[in-house]
């Protein structure tokens, strides 16, 4: 690399067989400080879900606001995320990671300082553009440093930050919700935030091989492929979430960005195979059924995990009458179900480099706990709903390490890390199916039975913010009709992801046998100061 000097060295191909593979200091302090920014990213994304009823009542919004307080997030985190892992081929991993930390702050003081949706709802927008960024660098950058057979190993470090931060951020939320001000719900990233612009320069030294002018490497960009992609995307996932909520189904205001979505989808799958010098989407790591099956997986594992994650919360909150706080520290069974099981299977994937096993049973889990919280209602008792969720966790936890894995073994040698990109892509993309899908299935529900049972159809549209007036009420034949509708509509959201989680099965199914034995291939290199390790050792 002719920018280093004669004290540095980039990390190399292991010398040793991989089974002998260990990192040194640079890369475990690399892995540390990704581990950091992801807890943060990770936290962010759930620890708003029990406060919506606090942020609706204090901001004056409606169940609409509260809704793409989520939503708005999450979009906006899924569809940059492929053009944020491009760019970082071109210009550097620790430039984009830097940028996306940038904007996740930025989003962070919009909604610390928001006085209305409005505000805040740009706020969220920025904060997932810097969010999915985080993501997606993380994913990148660690297949830049690890062999592939370490990865699930060492890939546990992130995993268990991610799961730390995702099941605990609605007890935390609820907590902050129920004590503080709402606004410390954000106060939270900031000391992360400074952690990440400490330790990222100074940790995160990947330099690329070929590296050009600013000038040459804008001229790289896809930027047509880049535009198309969100408009597409930003319009499909909207439509999908009006339906039958916001708009009916039948409604031109669904229907005309549904098509236009769908349509612009289309010409950007073209695009890129036709008419792009350097496509944004890779779209020949779609090669076989196994291919498929993988991304698939990791599609409809971020759509269930994050569905339940929202509205297992919400069920504590309407059925059982849990406080937010207490509502956020139920969902802790799948935290000790999911923490444990992600870090053990990735250890024994890299002893034995063998993978399918750990999607199949995983997915097999996944299903027989969805199914079983069909039977949810108001008389279930906590030892049930514990366990299911501790199953719940053992599964999503086998999963998540194991089809990361697939989807990298899969691709070849050179196309790892954009395989990685469209892993994270994918998986976040499902989260927005997720809480689309679930809010659908939920209000339509919710509607339907509560004018089966002559009540109000009007409470549902508002259904978060009615929960404050539903725990107010004396316990009549009035209210428990209210909680046995509430309870159906529950059960309709649960029959759906259970049926998401048999397609999951069936595309966990789908991958076949690859090997896991492949040499680090990447154009990104680690740079390494001979005062960051052994003159003695052999280079990783």
């Amino acid at each position: 690399m002719s920018s280093l000097d004669s004290t540095q060295t980039p990390t190399s191909v292991p010398e040793k067989p991989y089974t002998e593979w260990k990192p040194r200091k640079p890369e475990l302090l690399v892995m540390v400080s990704l581990s950091v920014i992801s807890l943060m990213v990770s936290l962010d994304t759930t620890v708003i879900v029990p406060a919506l009823p606090t942020l609706a009542d204090a901001l004056k919004g409606t169940a609409n606001d509260t809704f793409w307080t989520g939503t708005s997030y999450l979009l906006a985190s899924a569809v940059f995320q492929p053009i944020i892992g491009s760019i970082s081929d071109i210009f550097g991993r620790r430039e984009l990671l830097l940028l996306a930390l940038s904007l996740f702050t930025i989003g962070t003081t919009v909604c610390c300082t928001a006085d209305g949706f409005t505000q805040l709802l740009i706020g969220r927008s920025i904060k997932g553009i810097g969010g999915g960024g985080i993501l997606v660098m993380v994913m990148i950058i660690f297949t830049d440093i690890v062999p592939l057979r370490h990865r699930p190993k060492w890939f546990g470090f992130i995993q268990a930050s991610w799961a730390i931060g995702t099941i605990s951020g609605p007890a935390i939320g609820g907590l902050l919700a129920q004590h503080t001000t709402w606004r410390w719900i954000f106060y939270i990233n900031f000391p992360f935030c400074g952690l990440g612009f400490l330790l990222v320069p100074i940790v995160v030294r990947i330099e690329i091989e070929d590296k050009l002018s600013f000038k040459e490497n804008i001229v790289l960009v896809d930027w047509i492929g880049g535009t198309l992609f969100i408009a597409s995307t930003t319009s499909f996932l909207i439509a999908l979430t009006w339906g039958g909520v916001e708009f009916a189904w039948s409604s031109f205001r669904t229907l005309v960005p549904l098509f236009i979505g769908l349509a612009g989808i289309v010409g950007t799958v073209c695009w890129e195979l036709w008419g792009a010098n350097r496509p944004l989407l890779r779209l020949f790591l779609f090669n076989g059924p196994s291919a498929f099956g993988a991304y698939i997986s990791a599609m409809l594992q971020g759509l269930l995990l994050f569905a339940l994650m929202y509205y297992v919360p919400f069920w504590f909150e309407a059925i059982k009458e849990m406080s937010p706080t207490m509502s956020g520290v139920g969902i802790m069974p799948t935290t000790a179900g999911l923490l444990p099981s992600s870090v053990i299977v990735g250890i024994i994937m890299t002893r034995f480099g063998r993978f399918r096993w750990a999607i199949w049973s995983g997915w097999a889990l996944a299903l027989l706990a969805t199914g079983c919280m069909i039977l949810w209602g108001t008389h279930t008792n906590t030892t049930s709903w514990a366990l299911m969720l501790l199953v719940l966790g053992l599964g999503h936890g086998l999963i998540l390490s194991s089809v990361n894995l697939a989807a990298q073994a899969i691709a070849n040698e050179e196309d790892v890390a954009f395989a990685a990109a469209l892993y994270t892509f994918l998986r976040s993309f499902g989260m927005c199916l997720g809480v689309a899908i679930g809010g659908v299935v939920f209000q339509n529900v919710l509607t339907r039975s509560l004018r089966n049972r002559g009540l109000p159809g009007e409470i549902a549209p508002n259904a978060t913010a009615f929960l404050a007036t539903l725990k107010a009420m004396p316990m009549t034949d009035y209210k428990q009709h209210i909680l046995d509708a509430y309870a159906e509509a529950f059960k309709g959201v649960f029959a759906t992801l259970t049926g998401i989680s048999g397609l999951g099965l069936i595309a966990g199914l789908a991958i076949g046998k690859h090997s896991m034995d492949k040499k680090l291939a990447s154009r990104h290199s680690l740079v390494i100061k001979n005062t960051d390790v052994n003159v003695s050792e052999s280079p990783a």
